[in-house]
């Protein structure tokens, strides 16, 4: 999946809304909004961080040779 593509972007807005959705409802603590917030954000950025990672060697040239 290329990063910032189109996918990434909608299933970004959908991790966005479950994880603030799941944070704010569940959350009795004055603070809820700013939390769920901060928490939601967190996960689209460690989503962005994991796809980075997951495809940082995808355009390589030379693959391991006999690699099954």
């Amino acid at each position: 999946m290329k990063l910032f593509g189109r996918n990434h972007i909608i299933i970004s807005i959908i991790t966005f809304g479950i994880l603030f959705l799941m944070n704010y409802l569940g959350n009795s603590q004055p603070d809820k909004l700013e939390s769920a917030l901060m928490i939601a954000g967190a996960g689209v950025i460690g989503l962005s961080v994991g796809l980075v990672i997951f495809n940082k060697g995808k355009n390589d040239k030379t693959p391991p040779p006999n690699f099954d």
